[in-house]
């Protein structure tokens, strides 16, 4: 197959292009470039063989009309978005035009040019808002909901606050909409926490990334200066490690059929869930060190608990969560000592 990957050279995007291609796909990518590490992540991709990344940005339709004009495509992952909380608050209108419109030029292109081309989004947990209509207990280390046991399903109301929530939100019911209205095959991932390899984490995205970066920081130097956290440190959310999410895509694609039309809730589970402190405590066990913090106010509209309840995409699909928090951590660990050896 032919695969179009938008926000290719992104986290998500270069784990996902560097497994279609060693199943045998013909893999391009388009990505603007402007995110930290993605240069890094074109050079990884483009050492790979058969896949091509072509630079140029989803806000500008004339340029993903050229794209789908000149390439058939078997099937599209729309990654490509603005996906830190802070920027859409910071710059709201890149914001609307890079995740809203630019996932609306994506969709109208396959509508008027390549309307049986599959396309699955990548959404966010953020479209339900902060989920202060629960009840929610406080232990030692984390928030429990008791109504949610098993973490959030999809039933959950939509509640978009803030710039991203919106903006990310507005794109996640086009998908669905150009589904109904216009027959085209797409599908909406609803994502919690995600991490692992080729993430260039930052302050404000990437948090298992960027404390493990801090952890190590703390290793090679214990009187490295302390970092700030938001909140208490007990907000919860379950972790999906990269090796798991790239088998999730894949299989989507093959049984898009079974999932057009609906949105997904994805993420670890109450089994691979974490609070801030939980990490930390895993942290200085691991490296043996001790984690220096100081506490901020809460984030606005942060969410005390997400934790995605994935029964509704594992009983449509053949895919299951393979990789533990302890060996994803391991993971995560060995490729921040790798960052910072880059930086």
């Amino acid at each position: 197959m032919r695969i179009l990957v938008t926000g290719g050279c992104g986290f998500l995007g270069s784990n996902i292009s560097a497994y279609e291609q060693s199943l045998g796909h013909e893999i391009i990518v388009f990505d603007n470039l402007s995110r930290k590490g993605s240069e890094l992540n074109r050079q990884w991709l483009e050492s790979k063989g058969n896949i091509r990344v072509v630079i140029g940005d989803t806000r500008k339709q004339d340029q993903v009309d050229a794209l789908f004009q000149q390439y058939k495509f078997d099937g599209v992952f729309h990654l490509a978005g603005q996906v830190a909380m802070t920027t859409s608050i910071s710059n709201p209108r890149l914001d609307f035009e890079t995740n809203t419109m630019g996932t609306f030029n994506v969709l109208d292109a396959i509508r008027r040019i390549q309307p049986d081309t599959p396309l699955i989004y990548s959404s966010t947990n953020k479209v339900y808002g902060d989920l202060e209509q629960y009840d929610y207990i406080e232990n030692e280390t984390r928030y429990i909901c008791p109504d949610h046991p098993d973490g959030f399903d999809e039933k959950t109301p939509l509640d978009m606050h803030s710039p991203y929530g919106v903006s990310k939100g507005a794109a996640d019911q086009y998908v669905l909409d150009f589904a109904r209205i216009f027959g085209l095959k797409t599908a909406v991932f609803r994502h919690s926490s995600m991490f692992g390899g080729r993430q260039f984490a930052s302050y404000d995205q990437g948090w298992i990334g960027w404390f493990c970066a801090k952890a190590h920081e703390r290793k090679l130097d214990s009187s490295a200066p302390a970092f700030t956290i938001c909140g208490n440190g007990k907000q919860v959310r379950d972790v999906l490690h990269a090796d798991d999410i790239v088998r999730l895509y894949e299989r989507a694609l093959v049984n898009i059929d079974r999932i057009s039309g609906e949105a997904f809730n994805i993420g670890g589970g109450m089994n691979n869930s974490l609070s801030l402190l939980e990490l930390f405590a895993i942290l200085e066990e691991k490296l043996d060190v001790h984690l220096e913090y100081t506490k901020l106010a809460p984030r606005i509209s942060d969410q005390k608990i997400f934790v995605a309840d994935t029964a509704k995409i594992r009983s449509r699909i053949d895919w299951d969560i393979q990789v533990n928090t302890n060996d994803g951590i391991d993971a995560a660990l060995s490729w921040a000592e790798k960052i910072l050896e880059i930086d």
